[in-house]
């Protein structure tokens, strides 16, 4: 099975990469030079985009926008005209309301990060061959996320943010990519949320890495100071979204619980 990952120098790209032999990586710089020669490969997954987690200027959220839907029809115009069966794209939990409950069978919301995900879902569903779209919630693992949350709690400065009631949404790297393991396997097509089925409130979530390691958790972030620092992107870190993976759950799929989780990252 040849497998070629677009984004694949990215955090998640990396840890996917290892469950393949020899995949293709391809990465914005070298975007245009490659892109071709997926074409030959069996597989293509697209993890394609610049970093969410930023302060959006009104340049930035284009550069958002059109590192994700203008390279997706890209790569699938090119996969319509190929010998490729398999097309896995990426979406986010941002296609939901915030906040809610939700599964893959919910509404979509309003806003930026739900019109992003929106036209990136549409443009990835232009694909001819077979399809399938992860919508991600936060990914633990050895980059990303958690990196940035690690720092401070490792002072014991650490804490919630705002009351701690909000929902928390998220996977380990390595369901991830037992994940893509399983559906490329069982070649399963549509719109799966890679999201734990354990989901969390913020307050327990911040416990719980605050225990493993073994550190105090007492300094509350306020709402208003995200919102300082990340202006209008801090919607992805205070939003309530409790994301289900009901399509997975019905597959007898079984998560990986956020204390070993933890305990292995850290």
């Amino acid at each position: 099975m040849k497998v070629a990952i677009i984004g694949g120098s990215g955090f998640i790209g990396r840890n996917v990469a290892e469950i393949f032999d020899n995949p293709l990586i391809i990465d914005s710089k070298n975007f245009n030079q490659q892109i071709d020669k997926i074409r030959d490969y069996d597989v293509v997954i697209n993890l394609a985009g610049k970093p969410i987690v930023k302060r959006w200027s009104k340049k930035y959220k284009k550069e958002l926008y059109s590192s994700r839907i203008k390279t997706t029809k890209k790569i699938v115009e090119i996969i319509n005209d190929s010998n490729v069966k398999h097309f896995i794209s990426t979406s986010a939990i941002g296609y939901y309301p915030n906040p809610c409950e939700c599964d893959e069978d919910s509404k979509s919301g309003n806003g930026f990060l739900a019109k992003l995900a929106i036209d990136w879902e549409k443009e990835a569903f232009k694909c001819t061959k077979p399809t399938t779209i992860f919508r991600f919630s936060v990914v633990l693992g050895d980059d990303g996320a958690l990196a940035k949350m690690l720092l401070p709690f490792k002072m014991g400065v650490g804490g919630i943010i705002g009351d701690g009631k909000q929902k928390f949404s998220w996977i380990d790297i390595e369901d991830v990519k037992n994940i893509y393991k399983l559906v490329i396997d069982n070649q399963i097509e549509g719109v799966l949320n890679l999201s734990s089925d354990e989901i969390v409130t913020n307050y327990q979530f911040t416990k719980t890495l605050a225990k493993t390691l073994n550190r105090p958790a007492i300094l509350p972030m306020p709402v208003f100071m995200i919102k300082v620092i990340f202006g209008e992107a801090s919607e992805v870190l205070i939003s309530n979204q409790a994301m289900k993976p009901k399509k997975l759950l019905e597959l007898g799929y079984k998560f990986n619980s956020l204390e070993n989780c933890l305990k292995r990252l850290v």
